[in-house]
């Protein structure tokens, strides 16, 4: 499948449609809660303060990130989290394309501004081929192993 059959949107939290946010949340559910098994609080209080970035295959969801300003995650970086590909749609690059899409966007929207992620640690090897580096010490959120990654400023 082609870019081009995808459609990448971002909104601020005002924006969002009743249908994209049912979208999101249910992607976020099916994925980080049922399929990882892995019960915690989704609605965390931060979704109001961000960007959220949408990717559509013939109308239908199958990626999503959330991008948020210094502060909220991290004191001194904004930060893309919330992650997330439909199980059907992994394997075909589209994660890589949806990254791009989201720093692209972080830095239209804080363009002085270094990104931090707070990664799944399985997952490194791909997060430092969208342009992140390691930093600090492997920790659990949510029982799950993670790692910090900071966005490589040699990119």
């Amino acid at each position: 499948m082609k870019k081009t059959e995808l459609k990448f949107s971002s909104y601020q939290w005002a924006e969002l449609d009743i249908d994209t946010l049912y979208d999101m949340m249910r992607l976020r559910q099916e994925v980080f809660i049922v399929e990882q098994d892995c019960p915690y609080l989704d609605a965390d209080g931060k979704d109001q303060k961000g960007h959220h970035v949408t990717m559509r295959h013939q109308e239908q969801l199958v990626g999503y990130t959330r991008l948020l300003p210094s502060g909220i995650s991290y004191p001194a970086y904004t930060s893309i989290g919330r992650v997330v590909i439909d199980k059907n749609a992994r394997g075909n690059g589209w994660g890589y394309l949806l990254m791009q899409y989201s720093i692209d966007k972080c830095k239209v929207l804080w363009p002085k501004e270094q990104i931090k992620i707070s990664a799944q640690a399985h997952l490194k090897a791909y997060y430092e081929q969208c342009g992140f580096q390691w930093t600090g010490e492997e920790y659990l959120e949510d029982n799950i192993p993670h790692i910090g990654m900071v966005e490589s400023k040699t990119k």
